[in-house]
Order: C-alpha cells, then structure tokens, then sequence
C-alpha cells in the first residue's frame, strides 16, 4: 500500500539552518520531514539549489509542502518554472519565509547569480511570511514578489530576518502559518472532490 501522508520539505536559505533555527526544530517535530541539503551553503550557486530541490521532490512519491527561508524561497520560485508538470504536481503547497532580496544593492555577491529573481505565478498555493523589518527585503518588495507568485501575504512588526539572529528560533507562532496553508489545500481538495 502508498503511504499518501505529506512529507514536509525544509528549504533553508544562505549558510544553512543551524540547529536553533526555527527550521531545523520544525524539522524535529513535523512527521515526515526532510531536509533540501546544498553541496556549498556558503557560495551557493543557483543551477546547483535548483537542482538539489528537484531532487529532494523527486525523491518520493509522496505530496509536498515545502518549508522554505531567505534564499530557500528564491529557490523554490526558480525551480517551479523549469520543474516537470509530474513533480510540480507532488508540491501541495508552500510555506515562503522571509524571502530574500537578491536583486537589492546591499546584497551579498555571494547570492547575486540568483538575480532576477522568478516572479511567475506559483502552479501550487503559497504564503509568504515576511517582516516590515527584514534586511533582506522590504515589505513593498516582499509584496510584490507574493502578488507576482499568486502567495497570500502576513508581515510580522519588529520580526527581522524571522530567523535566529532575530530571535526566532523554535518559532512556535509560525505553525498557525502553516496550519492555515494546509487548511486552505484541505478546502481546495474538498471543493474539486
């Protein structure tokens, strides 16, 4: 028999997700969970990010949510516009957390080959999570790169870069985020049943 339960994919972004970061505690306590490994964390290479996501997707036959942060997110948005219809049918939907600019003047050469970034309409629901703080983006920014996607969008007050220089490291208030994403595929599914 198919096990037809969801795997949760973390996509983390830039240098990785530590051991306190929200990312990987979620990790630890959502069933059937994995993590998106980079061969280089530290100069990531866009062709290469795209290619570990696809490989991590393809991996399974089971449905996808994805769990994506900062660079994560722009990863996920260049993968869903050269993925197959069959793995882009595997993604349920997608968690998009503090994504990161990669096109603003202060960003680190290290993330410029990911410029420009993908602003097609996501083939799966989405929400975004941003701040009206975050270094990596502004809100306008992170507006309009939700709008280009087809995301929902929250901003959090004072939240930063939602990660654990900013304080965020079980991040338990980010669950409702991703309990509402699932809600919304549970209400989809149920309308096309």
């Amino acid at each position: 028999m198919r096990n037809t339960s969801i795997r949760y994919l973390i996509v983390p972004g830039w240098q990785g997700s530590p051991e306190d970061h929200w990312q990987s505690h979620w990790q630890h306590v959502l069933p059937n969970s994995a993590r998106v490994e980079q061969a280089d964390w530290l100069t990531p290479q866009r062709q290469d990010w795209v290619r570990a996501l696809e490989q991590a997707v393809a991996a399974d036959d089971a449905p996808v949510i994805l769990i994506a942060h900062s660079l994560g997110c722009i990863t996920v948005a260049h993968w869903a516009t050269q993925a197959s219809a069959t793995l882009l049918r595997r993604v349920r939907g997608a968690l998009l957390v503090a994504p990161a600019d990669v096109e603003r003047p202060t960003c680190a050469p290290a993330l410029r080959n990911f410029a420009p970034i993908a602003q097609q309409l996501l083939p799966f629901p989405s929400q975004v999570v941003s701040s009206d703080n975050d270094p990596a983006i502004s809100a306008p920014r992170a507006m309009q790169l939700a709008r280009a996607w087809g995301a929902e969008v929250d901003f959090l007050a004072g939240a930063g870069h939602i990660n654990v220089k900013s304080g965020h490291r079980r991040w338990e208030q980010g669950f409702a985020y991703l309990y509402r994403l699932q809600n919304r595929l549970e209400q989809h599914a149920l309308r096309r049943a």
